[in-house]
């Protein structure tokens, strides 16, 4: 084997291994995304390069925005390790409050060769201090600043990005997400005001109780996604710039103007700067000094989940999230409100949250198991808790009662909190051989007979007894010793999240990779913790 296939080869066995290893160990493991960011409002950032990973080896030459002093804090305060290096992709997410006086200085530390650089805040009415003129901002020559003040008139979710040779600059990485959080608390169904805790007894890792200033946009968790590409040729032309050396014979360029960035032909695709699988690595990962955001969202039934997402480069990327749409309240920090109603909101509801360059926008997903037309907790007629989670409920009898929109919600603690009561007790399987009813439209394969490994959950239901609910105390799924998918262990659902251009969820056209990760939906018994 010649050595450049060799490399590929050991490229390409690295990229599954991982990802193998990814997926196995988001059973296992407390790596969840949140919503990370620097506090403000005052914010000392600079433009640098550097180098940034990927699933197959690759170390990408990149621009990037970091802290150049650091910052006032971070948030969530819960999620501990907090680093906000002086290169990242994407740039730190600028966490700020509705009416706060916004004030980012921008130090340019990139090579001589790239020229200036500057920030785009979309939305802002923005006043520059010092710095040079440019065609879009004023912006900071090589080892200079500017400086840039803006009012956060209004609350919701935008980007923030070069206007300095953006075809270029954008590419490279100068990019970032800020977050303006409601000045007003809301009150009313579905909301509960910033706690310790949950009303279900969980951490609470949100930014605010709302989104906006208005009650129905009130959520329980929330995730922010940056989709990017790159075209690593375009960043081989900027490094052989930057590095150039002169010998005898040859001539570097001066600046970064003639760099060809068209044709366009990105090789990598990322979500909050990783590819999958190193997108479900934990926020703050030492392998990733100038990648520190993941993206590896986790939600319980019920639970209203706000996803922030944004568009970051030049194409549209056709994000889908399995399981269910995505309502949503508003593009670039504005509502969609009813016409007859203002106190409304009226948004669509998307198969797809196609990002376009540059664009923000706030939508809510949920998940509860409605209209699948069996129990996903598997009980059974009569049945009595024994999960071992809940002691408190220990051999006492397996209730829903509805509520008006028919879940069961009179206890925020149960572990069916929840749960579509219409189904309660209503078999998956026709021919059960384990604890649950019979009755539904499949039978899962005999754990005596099956020849199973690590890939094999075990169980189509929700809590940590749900093996033994469906193969009995005698089953033998997932095997002896196996650590991936214990019985006592998670037992959640897993939907794929990924991009609908199938290119995209490729790593140098490599499957699996890119714009891909996994959601999972976990029982009531399962504690979500997003402090790394």
């Amino acid at each position: 084997m010649s050595p450049t296939n060799m490399n590929k080869h050991i490229a390409i066995t690295r990229l599954l291994s991982a990802a193998v290893m990814a997926l196995t160990s988001l059973l296992t493991t407390a790596a969840h995304a949140a919503v990370p960011g620097i506090t403000g409002p005052s914010f000392d950032l600079s433009a640098e390069a550097n180098y940034i990973s990927q699933p197959d080896g690759e170390m990408v030459y990149s621009f990037g925005y970091g802290c150049r002093v650091a910052p006032t804090g971070f948030a969530p305060a819960a999620i501990t390790g907090g680093v906000c290096n002086t290169m990242q992709i994407p740039g730190p997410t600028l966490i700020v409050h509705e009416g706060d006086t916004v004030t980012v200085t921008l130090a340019n530390n990139l090579p001589v060769q790239a020229g200036n650089t500057s920030i785009l805040f979309p939305g802002f009415q923005v006043t520059p201090t010092g710095g040079v003129s440019g065609s879009l901002a004023q912006e900071a020559a090589h080892g200079g600043s500017v400086t840039y003040t803006f009012n956060a008139t209004t609350p919701g979710t935008r980007a923030y990005y070069s206007g300095t040779q953006a075809d270029l600059q954008v590419e490279m990485g100068l990019y970032g997400a800020i977050v303006v959080l409601p000045a007003t608390a809301q009150s009313g169904t579905g909301c509960h005001a910033l706690a310790t805790n949950l009303p279900d007894g969980q951490p609470d890792y949100r930014l605010a109780a709302s989104a906006y200033d208005i009650s129905s946009s009130c959520y329980d968790r929330e995730y922010l996604f940056q989709f990017s590409e790159m075209d690593p040729r375009i960043h081989d032309q900027a490094r052989a710039i930057a590095n150039c050396t002169v010998s005898p014979g040859t001539s570097c360029a001066v600046n970064m103007d003639a760099i060809a960035t068209e044709p366009y032909h990105p090789a990598y695709f990322m979500i909050n700067g990783r590819s999958m699988p190193d997108d479900m690595d934990t926020n703050y990962a030492a392998e990733y000094p100038h990648q520190p955001y993941n993206g590896n969202p986790h939600m319980h039934p019920g639970e209203l989940v706000l996803l922030r997402v944004l568009g970051t480069g030049r194409w549209q990327h056709p994000f889908h999230e399995h399981g269910n749409h995505v309502r949503i309240l508003a593009r670039d920090g504005n509502l969609i409100l009813s016409r007859t109603d203002p106190t409304k909101l009226a948004g669509p509801l998307l198969f797809t949250t196609t990002t376009t360059p540059g664009l923000a926008m706030d939508g809510i997903f949920y998940w509860t198991g409605k209209g699948l037309n069996w129990d996903v907790y598997g009980h059974k007629p009569g049945g009595v808790y024994t999960d071992q989670a809940f002691p408190s409920y220990l051999n006492k009898p397996v209730v829903c009662t509805p509520d008006p929109n028919g879940y069961y919600t009179a206890d925020p603690l149960a572990p069916n909190y929840y749960e579509w009561c219409a189904d309660h007790t209503i078999g998956l399987e026709s021919h059960p051989f384990g604890d649950v009813n019979s009755g539904g439209p499949v039978t899962l394969p005999d754990a005596n007979i099956l020849t199973n490994g690590a890939w094999y959950g075990g169980s189509a239901y929700l809590g940590p007894d749900a093996t033994t609910r469906a193969t009995g105390v005698t089953g033998t799924t997932p095997p002896s010793g196996t650590i991936a998918n214990s019985p006592t262990g998670e037992a959640g659902f897993a939907f794929m999240w990924h991009s609908h251009n199938e290119r995209e969820i490729t790593t140098n056209n490599i499957f699996p990779g890119g714009m891909m990760m996994m959601m999972l939906v976990d029982p009531q018994a399962f504690l979500i913790n997003e402090a790394n």
